[in-house]
């Protein structure tokens, strides 16, 4: 993930529908049932703006936030000068991850494997965390499912308004290849009452459980469980969210 210049300065907005905190303590949950390490040392792997990483702080993690995008770390970092929480933040390629040691529990939230292009880009970012885990580390991510690709994102657009920002959010499915290519216009409000107008775009590829699991397997991990939309329950045919949690147990090679 890298740029997204406009939408960086927006994302929060955009994404206020979202309980962050809930999120967290979600994730923390799964961490609590599984966690066999004593160290408490997270990383949350493309981290955006900081929200889900102040989460994670303060329920207690030591948590460094890596994202490639200079924009949304500017960001969390204003959130972390206001708030005060000990976050660090690298800005790194996922693809390309060089941590200082080794960490207990990685988290990868909101679709942010989706934002990779290909299936070789999935095996680095694999690769990537088994390496720089504990053995018997943690890795949790969500992934959209090729169901919410083809039948919910498709070739739908979507409009957002929030205070002083209207978005249209336009999108374009390759159905070879369950790629959505999504297109968005911003109009911001300035303070002379006029609009600004803004754009940025970006891509999503869906992955199937088979791609994701054989590649676990591969790159050192053991499946732990398997969630649907964020619940405790398996997913099904219509799910439109696939959380993983997953065990380090062989540390890849780089």
């Amino acid at each position: 993930m890298s740029g997204y210049s406009a939408f960086a300065r927006f994302y929060d907005k955009l994404t206020a529908n979202i309980d962050y905190r809930k999120r967290g303590e979600y994730f923390n949950e799964i961490i609590k049932k599984f966690k066999t390490t004593k160290e408490n040392i997270l990383l949350d792997l493309a981290c955006g703006t900081g929200s889900i990483s102040e989460v994670m702080a303060d329920l207690g993690y030591d948590v460094v936030g890596v994202d490639n995008s200079e924009e949304m770390l500017g960001i969390a970092m204003e959130k972390k000068f206001d708030s005060g929480c000990g976050v660090q933040y690298l800005c790194q390629d996922m693809c390309r991850l060089d941590m200082f040691g080794t960490v207990d529990v990685t988290i990868c939230a909101l679709d942010s494997i989706n934002h990779l292009s290909s299936i070789d880009d999935v095996r680095k970012v694999f690769e990537g965390v088994a390496f720089f885990s504990e053995l018997g580390g943690l890795f949790i991510f969500d992934v959209n499912t090729p169901y919410k690709h083809r039948k919910i994102l498709a070739d739908n657009t979507f409009t957002y308004e929030a205070e002083g920002i209207y978005c249209i959010w336009e999108n374009t499915l390759n159905r070879e290849t369950d790629e959505v290519r999504m297109n968005l216009e911003f109009f911001e409000e300035l303070e002379n009452g006029l609009y600004e107008r803004s754009s940025d775009s970006f891509s999503e590829k869906s992955y199937s459980e088979e791609e994701l699991e054989n590649l676990l397997a591969e790159t050192g991990f053991e499946l732990l469980g398997k969630y649907g939309d964020d619940t405790f329950e398996a997913p099904t045919e219509n799910t439109q969210r696939i959380v993983y949690a997953v065990r380090c147990i062989r540390n890849g090679q780089r």
